[in-house]
């Protein structure tokens, strides 16, 4: 196995953005077919687009890193980790990619320990892309990748007084993260599907999500590291970061606030537990 210690990990999250963007254009080649979906037993649905991404990723990653365990979604949901592993969401948001709305992603986050060390999250039907190594930067998608990005760094904003953007869910709403969200000065809510919301946060773009419901590792790793790179932080209850690597759960997620600026964490009252939501 490819050990990734002597590996910068801005490069490390260069190749990965290069990964990214060849499983965007499948994506996008997809858009317009018909597509034969199904219901998950989790109630989610996927496509042969899902699939079709999801194989694309898995094989380059293992063609740069060779052994390397990939945690993902749609065929190795229950991988077994290691030292160093990667989670890989490859069409996060399927039901807005089925609806035409655009705002879908893939996400990818090479995980060291149980916390990501790089990450990317492409959004192909915007043409944004980011990632994060030491850093966090931002870019549109070139029609070709040999021809470039144009990466810019991303940071968060310090938090208004008040009329704060608070970032919620097409689909996804409960009564506990409406509680969480009533402590807080917001004056503008902005639905956004998938990990598009730590990425919005982390380019100054808004300041808060709140979720309590379930949600996956791959739903949030990549993003949570890109976000905390630009300046901000995602904080379970009691303000400690989230942790990945969580196979005897199944990989789910607890609540967690997603923040552009850390002075927010103190203010929020997450339930301890998923379950609670």
């Amino acid at each position: 196995m490819m050990r990734f210690d002597d590996q910068n990990p801005d490069e490390i999250a260069q190749k990965l953005a290069h990964i990214a963007w060849e499983a965007g254009r499948v994506l996008r080649a997809m858009e317009s077919a018909f597509l034969d979906k199904r219901i998950k037993d989790d109630g989610s649905p996927t496509t042969a687009a899902d699939l079709a991404a999801e194989e694309l990723i898995i094989k380059r990653l293992d063609e740069a890193w060779s052994g390397v365990p990939v945690v993902a979604e749609e065929t190795c949901s229950s991988t077994h980790t290691d030292d160093y592993f990667f989670l890989v969401d490859p069409l996060d948001g399927t039901g807005d990619f089925i609806h035409g709305t655009g705002e879908y992603s893939i996400n990818i986050a090479l995980i060291r320990g149980n916390r990501p060390m790089a990450a990317v999250v492409a959004a192909p039907a915007m043409g944004s892309i980011w990632m994060a190594g030491e850093t966090a930067w931002k870019s549109s998608l070139p029609d070709e990748a040999e021809t470039g990005f144009d990466w810019r760094e991303a940071k968060v904003r310090a938090a208004p007084e008040k009329d704060l953007v608070a970032l919620v869910s097409r689909r996804h709403g409960d009564i506990a993260t409406e509680a969480c969200l009533s402590v807080l000065s917001i004056g503008t809510r902005r639905m956004t599907s998938s990990a598009l919301k730590f990425c919005l946060i982390a380019s100054g773009e808004a300041d808060v999500y709140v979720r309590c419901g379930p949600t996956m590792e791959w739903d949030t790793a990549a993003g949570d590291h890109i976000l905390t790179c630009a300046g901000g932080s995602v904080v379970g209850p009691g303000g400690a970061p989230l942790t990945y690597g969580h196979e005897d759960s199944g990989y789910r997620n607890g609540p967690f606030a997603a923040i552009g600026d850390i002075a927010l964490a103190s203010r929020l009252d997450l339930p301890v537990s998923a379950s609670a939501a």
